[in-house]
């Protein structure tokens, strides 16, 4: 077997759009990335169509929407639903259902681009094969893969992270716990040509089950047909167009055997999650770290979000501004915001899926769902725009490890949008209240932290700052810390900094200027 040294600080296994997201982020904070893709080149098909709210937002932090063929407005959808049943997401500032539309194959498309610019080392027909002893302990991971030619390679990262799927490899090679929830029946998925259908978007049930269809394209419908007292697949088992008619025969009485598939998948409602995000140098992003029933497109958006928050900590790692203690936090944030994944995926599957049984629970969900403060619960829950981590002492202001919501402030550049502070990759330190104080404690982290001397939103948006005239943000756009250091917060501030961004310089500089 070939002995190759790789020269790289993080090996991503997994090309589909957490490991390419991943890929992104770690090269836009410095770090050297190589991804091993087993596939020799992208399959095309499109099992998501789209992202949430808060999906939408991360892209955007990093100057992305404008590649989706749409500009800066990426069509969004104001209506959505939690177990099929329909309502407005506008009740909440700023929510939407998210991005409609767009297929995987387009979202991997512009994420593969990206960090290719950005530098990643992308090699398809690699797949990953064994883990070496030591990943818990060592200074490096050592691993073995088979190339395209079907020679295996040792291979030597810093970091390896597994962003390879519900049936990881990686998962299994460094032993991570999976425990949850088995399958108990099988669905399907295909984009079909050929027939009429009538469309039903958000889905119709039938004493037989559950079909949904909406047009994809010119021609093509999207369809998923879910038929009661139908057996879990085995993973790895082919599916024909012939059973996906005849199970669309069976719920809807419909003959769409004249058609056909341009390609065709089966899923489940397995329900499961890794008991640790890491071990020692090893992580694990996306359905390596989560598995669930498919609603609303969160799998894919939970997926860029644990790359997004890995990302950002892992450079500052490698760049040695931060102690390797700071990537604990990605498993306490990430684990905790996948455990609410999959509890509102298995609710939403027994409303959606079940059977007379749950024809009670949909009705009362019926007359919940009229109610504003449920439908402002369900829409940032499966928004993802609601999601707020935990901090400890340190959630000290409403706004404290919550996302800080896209408003829009006033600075010498113009109006300015979170988002657009954040294309660097770097902290961001809202200094509001044009306090020399603030700048000049940020100017010990010159080039991890950019400070934006701005004007707060109007009175109508700023009560979402909640009186800070500070306030501190991760790269991630989640909110390090918000207060006003004149009323006896500098401490506080200076505890954030430290924590997220590491240990001042010795030598202070001028703040770096955001814009």
């Amino acid at each position: 077997m070939a002995a190759t040294a790789v020269d790289a600080d993080v090996i991503v296994i997994g090309a589909g759009p957490t490991g390419l997201m991943l890929a992104g982020e770690l090269c836009l904070g410095g770090a050297r990335v190589v991804v091993l893709e087993k596939l020799t080149e992208p399959t095309g098909q499109s099992r998501g169509l789209g992202f949430t709210a808060r999906a939408m937002e991360v892209f955007d932090a990093r100057g992305l929407l404008s590649r989706f063929g749409q500009g800066e407005t990426v069509e969004i959808s104001p209506m959505g639903h939690f177990g099929g049943t329909v309502f407005d997401f506008t009740v909440l500032p700023d929510a939407h259902f998210g991005a409609r539309g767009i297929p995987q194959s387009i979202t991997e498309q512009v994420l593969e681009d990206w960090a290719g610019e950005l530098g990643a080392d992308i090699r398809r027909g690699w797949e990953f094969v064994s883990l070496d002893d030591g990943y818990l302990d060592g200074d490096g991971v050592h691993l073995t893969a088979r190339d395209p030619q079907g020679a295996e390679r040792r291979l030597h990262a810093h970091w390896l992270v597994g962003c390879d799927g519900g049936a990881s490899r990686v998962r299994a090679a460094a032993g991570f716990g999976f425990p949850g929830r088995d399958a108990t029946r099988g669905m399907y998925l295909a984009d079909v040509t050929g027939v009429e259908l009538r469309h039903r978007p958000l889905g119709e049930r039938t004493p037989h089950g559950m079909v949904m269809s909406a047009p994809l394209s010119e021609g093509v419908d999207r369809i998923i047909v879910c038929p009661d007292g139908t057996p879990a697949h085995e993973r790895e088992r082919t599916v024909t167009y012939d059973e996906v008619a005849r199970a669309w025969h069976h719920i809807t009485g419909e003959d769409i055997t004249g058609g056909k598939a341009d390609w065709v998948s089966s899923f489940t409602d397995a329900t499961r999650q890794a008991e640790q995000y890491r071990r020692g140098r090893v992580f694990l992003a996306g359905d390596a770290a989560h598995i669930h029933l498919p609603a609303g497109g969160q799998g894919l958006s939970t997926g860029v979000q644990d790359a997004v928050n890995l990302g950002w900590k892992l450079a500052a790692v490698i760049r040695g501004e931060n102690s390797p203690e700071l990537l604990d936090s990605y498993h306490e944030e990430r684990h905790a915001a996948g455990r609410r994944l999959l509890m509102n995926t298995r609710a939403q599957g027994i409303v959606y899926l079940g059977g007379a049984e749950s024809d009670p629970l949909r009705e009362l969900f019926g007359e919940l769902i009229q109610y504003d403060d449920v439908k402002r619960h369900l829409a940032g829950m499966v928004s993802h725009v609601d999601l707020r981590y935990d901090f400890g002492e340190d959630d000290t202001h409403p706004l404290t490890g919550r996302r800080l919501p896209p408003r829009r402030f006033t600075g010498a550049y113009g109006t300015l949008r979170i988002a657009q502070l954040l294309r660097s990759g770097r902290g961001v330190l809202l200094d509001l209240a044009d306090d020399a104080d603030v700048r000049r404690e940020a100017s010990e982290w010159q080039g991890r932290v950019s400070v934006a001397t701005l004007t707060a939103p109007s009175a109508d948006d700023g009560d979402v700052l909640a009186g800070a005239t500070a306030v501190l943000v991760r790269p991630d756009g989640y909110v390090a810390w918000a207060g006003s250091p004149a009323d006896g917060d500098p401490k506080r501030l200076r505890a954030a900094l430290e924590r997220w961004f590491g240990p001042a310089d010795r030598a202070p500089a001028t703040a770096r200027p955001a814009v």
